[in-house]
């Protein structure tokens, strides 16, 4: 062993002295850059999302209580590494002068928020600042649609209780707006220790406590896991998955991205060194003959150049870490300027990560060549017609395929997204083998017809088949994953631009009664606003199931959230026909037309809590009328939208008779600042909940988002351009031959590159194409079954990202051959034939 060890030491040695394992090294080198490089990116760009996305929050968890917090939670936010602040809100009368009305007290403690800031300014309209820390004592921040409500003004007193307080700034956007701004009340935030003189903490006083807590990600787990054990009646534990869905679904399906990224860079790996694994033992046929000829058995040959993969594969992929980390600090420290965020530092996960797909693509893709080596025939020292022949590399071949598969599942994260990016590689390659063999029997058909560079051109395609095959098979395939990750990307960064539109809904007006719903939608209209839509909703709580009685108790098994929502009241509304927010997944949805029993569509996710299905029967008590109802049809709704959505949704003329009130939606432009105080005014008994905060947010977060997937998709890009150069540099040995000896048989520079340029149009052609259609089919699997987005083919994304295949090909394989013109023939042939 120790031996062997030694001269496969000494063979790397003298290969890479030798330039024959170079392009082997480059191209590992390149593949693990890549994966590793990707994979730092990746993990320092989740991780900066994540701490962001906790501004939504305040800090990285929080625990709401009715009780002030103490024992096992406050212990379990007590930890060294943790940092903590309190919080405690009340509803209270609120007088500006003349004007009094319900208030959301907020009484902030130090050090809150943890996550994020306060951005105030002094009067309305002014400039934005972050605020330094929570309100000095005797002073008092207010939300700006409380202050226009009121007709506040900075610098006035407010009355709070049995203090006043100054009014020392307008609060523009704070932290956790994006979890319950449905609060409609005028915000005020306090000081906390100014709270006690306000005289509001009194005996059965309805007091909400906050405890926010933020650290490191690993003890930020602990207390979550602590946590949930140890919450009482009347206690929740939030994070991030309960902000906005809008909020989620922009992180999750950048997380996915990101997966995704992380498989291209898996599958362009394997390309590479399968393509120049196969060149490295086509260079040691001669070698590894004359050793046949001095007696070395096949289990020296095995363990020589196995051996020499190993050590070429812990070498390429030191080379390749170390190159990755250098990259990825500088990409980090431009990240952090663009996101004006910071960005946690890289840890050892991508590295090792990198170390493994290195030793596991060269092992799995680059050892059935390398293992057909023990077969070669001593006779090939004279005869170099004889190749080597392995049928145990087709199973070591089905290994790979296997070890392929598994690092596809590792660096998914996902089963679904590994399944599909596995089954598209199967399919694509099979495809492409089978057209590039079609192409071969074509081109010996037509080759006869053809004259000059052209005709010689297109006579290499056919003439080494199996070259050939290789070729458009890899190159296809690391075109497809290239595609696949533009189409993907694009689609991705569209729907959030479509989402988050400039004319996006930022006021709710809620509480419209029937015989107000004319008056209000005309004087929506005389403000330069459309007409809204008016949608019914009726309060209701859930009271039987199938028939039999339930509570919220009875869902207690399905886990917290489904005891919550069986016990929390029910907003049912009322549609004629299925909005185009609105899918039906399960069932059918009626008729525009009142049915002779009562039907009811439900939110799918939410269906799914509960444990409902179609068919099953939900009774409700509204105002203490029974209605019962049954499920014809599960819908999933596009919350993104921003308009109004309900869970339930019953059929026409269902709910005729019950207690209504009316709701919409509007998008108010920025200079109607006195628009909610005039509508009040005009209509006392409406509620305006003002969503723009929540839409700042989450334009920041969508924002951050997308350029941290413009940065991960142009390096991945990069990168694999890279990789497939190096892919098609692999493959150059037999074409500097033949170009070598046209150039001794008077070939000119153009004739070589005419012909050159034939083949290498042929390949890509026909590789482009087949990516770009494969791209696109697959890409649409990934969007509707991953990502969760609509999707419809775009023909000319095909034929632009064919062309686009087709030039990098042509560009690719000019630039690798460019040897044949540069080195003169007598040393092209020298060391091709050594």
């Amino acid at each position: 062993m120790g031996r062997t060890i030694a001269m496969a030491w000494r063979q790397l040695r003298r290969d890479l002295k030798a330039g024959d394992v170079r392009i082997l090294l480059a191209a590992l080198v390149l593949a693990v850059l890549a994966v590793t490089a990707v994979g730092f990116v990746t993990d320092r760009a989740e991780r900066a999302l994540a701490i962001e996305a906790n501004r939504l929050l305040g800090g990285d968890a929080v625990v709401r209580a009715d009780q002030p917090i103490a024992g096992k939670l406050r212990e379990a936010a007590n930890a060294g590494e943790l940092r903590r602040a309190e919080a405690t809100e009340l509803q209270t009368m609120v007088r500006v002068g003349e004007r009094l009305q319900l208030g959301d007290l907020r009484a902030l403690g130090q050090g809150f928020p943890l996550r994020g800031a306060f951005r105030i300014a002094d009067r309305a309209g002014g400039a934005e600042r972050d605020a330094p820390g929570v309100p000095a004592r005797g002073t008092v921040w207010m939300s700006q649609a409380g202050a226009d409500t009121l007709g506040a003004q900075v610098g006035q007193d407010i009355a709070i209780g049995d203090s006043r307080l100054r009014l020392a700034a307008l609060v523009t956007q704070e932290p956790d707006a994006s979890l319950d701004y449905f609060n409609i009340a005028p915000k005020v935030f306090l000081n906390l220790a100014d709270l006690p003189r306000t005289g509001l903490i009194q005996p059965g006083s309805r007091i909400r406590y906050r405890l926010v807590v933020a650290g490191p990600a690993a003890a930020v787990e602990r207390f979550v896991a602590a946590a949930k054990p140890a919450l009482g009646r009347g206690q929740r534990l939030e994070t991030i998955a309960d902000a906005r869905p809008e909020v989620r679904s922009a992180l999750d399906r950048a997380g996915r991205f990101l997966g995704l990224a992380a498989l291209v860079s898996v599958v362009l790996a394997a390309v590479a060194v399968a393509m120049a694994a196969r060149r490295h033992s086509e260079r040691h046929l001669s070698g590894t003959a004359v050793m046949r000829c001095l007696g070395a058995s096949q289990r020296t040959l095995v363990g020589i150049h196995v051996g020499e993969m190993v050590l070429l594969g812990l070498l390429a992929s030191a080379i390749g870490v170390a190159l990755a980390f250098a990259l990825q600090w500088a990409i980090g420290g431009w990240l952090e300027q663009s996101l004006k965020m910071s960005i946690p530092p890289a840890g050892l996960l991508p590295a090792l990560q990198g170390f493994g797909v290195g030793l596991v693509v060269l092992l799995a893709f680059g050892a059935p060549p390398v293992l057909a080596l023990r077969r070669v025939p001593a006779l090939r020292v004279l005869r170099r017609d004889l190749d080597a022949t392995e049928p145990s590399a087709w199973l070591v071949a089905l290994a790979g395929l296997g070890g392929l598969a598994a690092l596809l599942w590792w660096k998914a994260g996902s089963l679904t997204l590994g399944a599909y990016m596995l089954t598209g590689i199967i399919a694509t390659f099979a495809i492409l083998a089978a057209l590039a063999l079609g192409l071969i029997v074509l081109v010996r058909r037509l080759r006869s017809r053809l004259r000059g560079a052209l005709r010689y051109g297109l006579a290499n395609v056919s003439r080494r088949a199996g070259a050939s095959i290789a070729q458009v098979s890899a190159l296809g395939l690391g075109l497809m994953a290239l595609l696949l990750l533009t189409f993907v990307r694009t689609d991705l960064l569209d729907r959030w631009q479509l989402a988050l539109s400039a004319d996006a809904p930022n006021r709710f007006i809620i509480n419209v009664q029937q015989d107000q719903m004319a008056d209000v939608r005309r004087f929506i209209g005389e403000q330069g606003i459309g007409a809204p839509t008016l949608f019914p909703m009726i309060r209701a709580r859930l009271v039987s199931h199938n028939g039999q009685p339930v509570t919220g108790d009875s869902y207690a098994e399905r886990g917290d959230r489904a005891k919550q929502l069986a016990e929390r009241e029910f907003n049912l509304s009322v549609a004629d026909a299925l909005r185009d927010d609105n899918k039906v997944t399960d069932g059918k949805f009626w008729a525009p037309r009142k049915l002779a029993q009562p039907e009811v569509s439900v939110e799918e996710g939410f269906a799914e809590t509960l444990g409902w299905k179609v068919g099953d029967r939900i009774g409700f008590d509204i105002a203490g009328q029974p209605y019962s109802a049954r499920i014809t049809s599960l819908r999933k709704v596009d919350w993104e939208s921003f308009r109004p959505n309900f869970f339930v949704v019953g059929s026409p003329g269902s709910m005729d008779g019950y207690a209504a009130s009316y709701i919409t939606a509007i998008s108010v432009p920025a200079g109607h600042t006195r628009f909610t105080s005039q509508l009040v005014e005009r209509f006392p008994n409406l509620s305006v909940i003002d969503v723009e905060q929540v839409l700042k947010q989450v334009r920041s977060t969508a924002d951050q988002v997308s350029t941290v997937v413009e940065v991960v998709f142009y390096f991945s890009l990069f990168a694999g351009l890279l990789v497939l150069m190096a892919a098609v540099s692999a493959s150059q040995d037999e074409r500097l031959l033949e170009g070598g000896v046209m150039r001794v048989l008077g070939g000119s520079r153009w004739q070589l590159r005419l012909a050159q340029a034939s083949e290498f149009a042929a390949i890509g052609l026909l590789s482009g194409l087949v990516a770009a259609i494969a791209a696109s089919v697959l890409a649409g699997v990934v969007a509707v079954q991953v990502f969760d987005l609509p999707w419809e083919f775009d023909w000319r994304m095909t034929v632009a990202g064919g062309a686009a295949g087709m030039l990098a090909a042509l560009a690719a394989g000019m630039f690798a051959t460019r040897r044949v013109l540069d080195a003169p023939p007598s040393v092209t042939l020298r060391e091709l034939q050594n």
